[in-house]
């Protein structure tokens, strides 16, 4: 029945007649707590030469006939690109891996250029667009016309050929993994599970949340409620703490129990909450007293303000910088709102609010994919 379903045009068909019903039955509140977990892929992780000729023998295994034949008459290198795995080298000596790598982007490049305005089929587009890919975040090309490998590692990285849309993520600071992310949204009070999602391990958790809010963003104002404890709201972790988030949480009416992470303060020194910033007079003052005007804005962000040669003489320095420069901070668009939220959240009556939805709420997504059924009595 899985697989029907998943082979179906509507694979969510079964969920979507459920929440309709508990809808229809009053089951799905006005509140919703939002939670991920890692998604562990079962592909390995590709290095980058096993990712390339992976790519070339997908591209290869995709054309057949006249175009076949003519593709392989293009390759450079010994190698039928038949078997799997890497090609034989010694890895151990640096000139082969460096040949070996150049002789890859040749092929590579030789078969895009071959397909370069041709109509593809999608099979052949597929693993065209996957080849260029591969190649493109991995390698570059040196002043001397040769390939190496790219000495920074691309943000979006395709970590295996196998799986393409998995990705590198990381949970915590500590804790990495090679998959996906599974979201849900909750209902608090009956359990009830409202919506899901599945995006890149890579991607923010932040980033999923507006898909898994939608039936309470499109209500907005009209089933919003009043703000308190009983209307409608919104909680997470800090992980969902963006500024885009807040902005349309708040937006909509609904009340933000979502928390925030506090400013970074790096190798110690004060972080950004240390500094007042009024953008009514377009200033930041520092915790020494000193004022400085927010400049020019710095990407997507209001501004910066520069301390400059007045970090030279101040005696908070130490505590402040390690810069020649001089402290920076910059303040982006939703500055106000994050910092209004820290001090919300401060609150003695929030944190209580809050803590009480955390622990009638438990972990679900660890619940779901830990324990695979629960006892006939309830007890987990």
């Amino acid at each position: 029945m899985r697989a029907r379903l998943a082979r179906s045009q509507n694979p969510n068909r079964i969920f979507e007649v459920i929440l309709d019903a508990a809808r229809a039955a009053g089951l799905a509140g006005r509140r919703r707590v939002l939670d991920s977990t890692p998604l562990y892929d079962a592909v390995a992780t590709m290095d980058t030469v096993t990712l390339v000729r992976s790519a070339i023998r997908g591209l290869l295994r995709a054309c057949d006939g006249e175009l076949g034949v003519q593709l392989r008459g293009l390759l450079a290198r010994d190698d039928d690109y038949a078997s799997a795995g890497k090609p034989v080298c010694d890895f151990d000596d640096p000139a082969a891996r460096e040949e070996l790598v150049d002789a890859l982007a040749r092929d590579a490049g030789a078969l895009l250029a071959a397909l370069d305005g041709r109509e593809l089929d999608l099979v052949l587009a597929q693993a065209a667009e996957l080849l260029a890919t591969v190649t493109g975040q991995d390698l570059e090309e040196d002043a001397d016309g040769v390939f190496r490998i790219a000495r920074q590692v691309a943000g979006d990285r395709v970590i295996s050929t196998v799986d393409p849309q998995a990705r590198h993520g990381r949970k915590t600071a500590a804790r990495g993994f090679d998959g996906y992310k599974g979201h849900i949204a909750v209902d608090p009070d009956s359990e009830l599970i409202t919506a899901t999602a599945v995006t890149p391990g890579n991607s923010g958790d932040a980033e999923a949340a507006a898909g898994l809010l939608a039936d309470l963003l499109a209500a907005g104002q009209d089933s919003a409620g009043p703000a308190g404890e009983g209307g409608a709201a919104v909680y997470g972790d800090a992980a969902y703490g963006s500024g885009e988030l807040l902005e349309r949480v708040e937006d909509a009416g609904l009340r933000a129990g979502i928390k925030v992470q506090p400013p970074p303060a790096p190798k110690g020194h004060f972080p950004k909450d240390r500094f007042g910033i009024d953008l009514h007079a377009g200033t930041v003052t520092c915790p020494a007293g000193i004022t400085m005007p927010i400049g020019a804005p710095a990407g997507r962000g209001v501004g910066t303000a520069r301390f400059g040669v007045a970090c030279r003489t101040c005696p908070l320095a130490a505590q402040c910088t390690t810069s020649h420069g001089g402290r920076t901070i910059t303040i982006g668009p939703h500055e106000i709102r994050l910092a209004a939220a820290r001090i919300r959240q401060a609150d003695p009556a929030w944190k209580t609010s809050v803590n009480k939805i955390s622990a009638s709420s438990p972990r679900f997504l660890d619940r779901m994919f830990t324990q695979p059924a629960l006892d006939p009595s309830g007890a987990s």
